[in-house]
């Protein structure tokens, strides 16, 4: 996975100072998504047997009003109709089958899948994704399942900036039965200046706040926080800070030995177990 976007998005607005605020902001989006209708090698291949998945519904995001939208998603479903189902967020860059190996880990521990590709990723509808336009695609997402899936436990998953969406969606929505995110952070500006480009003076030109800190005691369901101890990308301790923020019940655990991208398998054991703990999944 990339090297978060957020360090590209600092520089390119450091650069920008002179610039109009419509460059920025569109410039700020490509960088912090870099939105693609690429695969992941190893997600394609684990992505063969899902079943594809289209949610269209019609936007009423102030930059496309009555447009009509089509998501892509990838479905896997347990054989049991009564399982617990799960709404997959993913992060930046790859389209949602760079996540599918992800999707079969969670599958694994007794979930019904659900990732989905925001607009301009995948073969979603094309746009230049937005904090507020993935919003709007993840709400859309969830109000499939709702209806499709009605008397099911219904949960959100977000990994990395998929995270910052799932808290959003689970502090709009009465009706999540959990909150689980992984590799997550308080904001956009947090991230950066968790680095070493923390000194750039660009909170007057962030436009994609993902202000996770700010909404997640608004969620009213029990929430596990996930965090490689080894994440580089973003730092634990921004995962930790998040915690620290929600209300209870709620539990965070740090994967030793894992990185950004391996907190699902080598932590394998230490999901199942905050899963039954939290949510009695896997009983």
């Amino acid at each position: 996975m990339p090297r978060p976007a957020f360090l590209a998005s600092a520089l390119l607005a450091a650069s920008l100072l002179l610039g109009g605020c419509a460059v920025v902001d569109h410039e700020q989006r490509r960088w912090i998504f870099m939105p693609s209708d690429r695969p992941w090698p190893p997600g394609e291949a684990a992505a063969v047997g899902m079943q594809d998945v289209w949610i269209d519904y019609v936007s009423q995001h102030p930059e496309q009003p009555g447009q009509p939208v089509r998501l892509h998603g990838l479905w896997l479903a347990q054989p049991q109709a009564d399982a617990p189902v799960l709404l997959f967020l993913h992060g930046v860059h790859w389209d949602v089958r760079a996540s599918a190996t992800r999707i079969r880990q969670l599958h694994r521990q007794g979930f019904s899948v659900l990732g989905i590709d925001y607009r301009g990723f995948g073969r979603s509808s094309e746009a230049m994704p937005s904090e507020t336009l993935v919003a709007e695609d993840a709400r859309a997402a969830w109000d499939w399942l709702a209806r499709e899936h009605p008397q099911a436990r219904r949960f959100i998953f977000g990994h990395s900036l998929g995270a910052a969406v799932a808290v959003r969606l689970a502090a709009e929505v009465p009706d999540e039965a959990g909150l689980i995110v992984e590799g997550a952070f308080t904001s956009s500006l947090d991230v950066v200046r968790s680095t070493r480009w923390g000194w750039l003076p660009i909170a007057p030109l962030l436009t994609q706040h993902f202000d996770a800190a700010s909404r997640i005691a608004e969620v009213g369901s029990p929430l596990l926080v996930v965090h490689a101890a080894n994440d580089t990308m973003i730092s634990p301790a921004l995962g930790r800070a998040l915690y620290e923020r929600a209300l209870p019940p709620k539990r965070f655990v740090l994967v030793d030995g894992a990185v950004h991208e391996d907190a699902d398998t080598v932590g394998e054991q230490a999901y199942r177990e905050a899963l039954r703990e939290m949510f009695g999944i896997g009983e």
